[in-house]
């Protein structure tokens, strides 16, 4: 990583660089469930945006099961995917570098989310054919969000540890 905009101006301080690059390398064997919760979080919000936009998108407009559950998996993909790409592009990251740490940072964490998100409300009797004034389109989509947060946040925790995944993102911090 290129240290030298935080070090314009200033006396290079060895020690604090050395401490940095540990922290980057991010070998946290002893992650928290309440770092790794954190992280889970974070992308369930952006996920939980662009699936309830994407499902009220294609309800509304009556499309069929799977286009809006197309458009609402690419929503949540995107949403998940901008929540990182904002805060990173804020640390001072170009956009071809943000896009590649929120990419590394939210893929594999959005894609479990999706899944037992996705395959929660495919499950549930009556679900895919619900309406937005339907309580059982909102308690199995909330209630796939739910089960999705607590799959989902062990598969952060373990990559987190390995400096994988939502890791990428706290060199940026």
């Amino acid at each position: 990583m290129d240290h030298s905009a935080q070090h314009t101006g200033t006396a290079h301080d060895h020690a604090a660089h050395q401490a940095h690059q540990a922290h980057a390398g991010h070998q946290m064997a002893g992650v928290t469930w309440g770092a790794a919760a954190k992280a889970t979080l974070h992308c369930l919000t952006g996920c939980a945006i662009g699936e309830i936009l994407g499902m009220a998108i294609g309800t509304a407009l009556m499309w069929g099961n799977v286009p809006t559950m197309i458009l609402a998996i690419a929503l949540a993909f995107v949403f998940g995917y901008s929540f990182t790409l904002f805060a990173v592009r804020k640390a001072g990251l170009d956009l071809k570098t943000a896009l590649k740490v929120a990419l590394a940072a939210d893929t594999v964490s959005i894609a479990v989310m999706e899944l037992v998100d996705n395959g929660i409300i495919a499950l549930v009797p009556g679900a895919m054919d619900a309406h937005l004034a339907d309580t059982l389109f909102w308690t199995s989509l909330l209630g796939g969000f739910v089960i999705a947060f607590l799959l989902t946040t062990p598969v952060n925790k373990w990559m987190i540890g390995r400096g994988k995944g939502h890791a990428v993102v706290h060199a940026y911090h």
